[in-house]
């Protein structure tokens, strides 16, 4: 392991081990609301990160969470109007207070996948090509994010409806999180090294991104291509 992987490497496996761990014995606390549960798991991962990348003095962890954390943020407005404007997504009661139509906990949610992401996306193009970097991210976003479509309902989370679906995973909105993968990463590369003032501006348009293609391929498969 010592020779395949860097110091960075091993502390975000060890990070994420552990929190699986947590996931795990929070998520079979009996009596306690689903999206209290999930509130708690996000506010940890988001506390755990940020501290671990400045104990151990990693620059770039933390401008990797940085963008996911404030991505995460914005991410609430597609969410709200796939719920509420196009009703193809519910939220339903968990528990937790909601914003709009969304529950709170998807304010910090995003973060997770998209620090992942960017980090596995980075640590392949320190030893691969461009090309073989971005064919990672997209694969890499579209497991991530089609394995919670597919399952994240189980435990009483949102789930989709009134749309074409594969099992529990609507079919529309796959191409638009590979395209968030791929933009987040594009962007991450691009502003890396620059003020962190302009990563608000450009979480903003990662997020307009994620919104018009969510809408767009919405309106492609289900009132081109699968209309009755």
């Amino acid at each position: 392991m010592k020779d395949l992987l860097t110091d960075v490497e091993r502390d975000f496996i060890i990070i994420h081990l552990i929190f699986s761990i947590i996931c795990g014995i929070v998520l079979f606390i009996p009596g306690m609301p689903i999206g209290i549960k999930l509130f708690i798991l996000v506010i940890v991962y988001n506390i755990i990160v940020p501290l671990v990348g400045i104990w151990r003095k990693y620059t770039d962890w933390l401008n990797i969470w940085l963008l996911s954390f404030i991505l995460s943020m914005l991410q609430i407005w597609p969410d709200w109007f796939l719920s509420a404007q196009l009703e193809v997504l519910v939220f339903p009661d968990d528990g937790l207070f909601k914003i709009g139509t969304v529950s709170a906990y998807m304010l910090f949610l995003w973060a997770i996948p998209l620090f992942i992401i960017l980090f596995i996306g980075r640590s392949v193009n320190e030893r691969g090509s461009l090309n073989t970097t971005y064919l990672i991210v997209a694969l890499m976003s579209l497991l991530i994010f089609g394995i919670s479509e597919m399952t994240i309902w189980m435990i009483g989370s949102w789930h989709a409806q009134n749309v074409t679906m594969i099992g529990h995973a609507a079919i529309y909105i796959f191409i638009p999180e590979v395209i968030l993968g791929i933009s987040t990463y594009y962007s991450y590369t691009q502003i890396r090294e620059k003020n962190h003032f302009v990563i608000i501006p450009t979480t903003f348009i990662i997020m307009l991104l994620y919104l018009g293609s969510a809408a767009f391929f919405y309106f492609l498969f289900e009132r081109v291509l699968f209309a009755a």
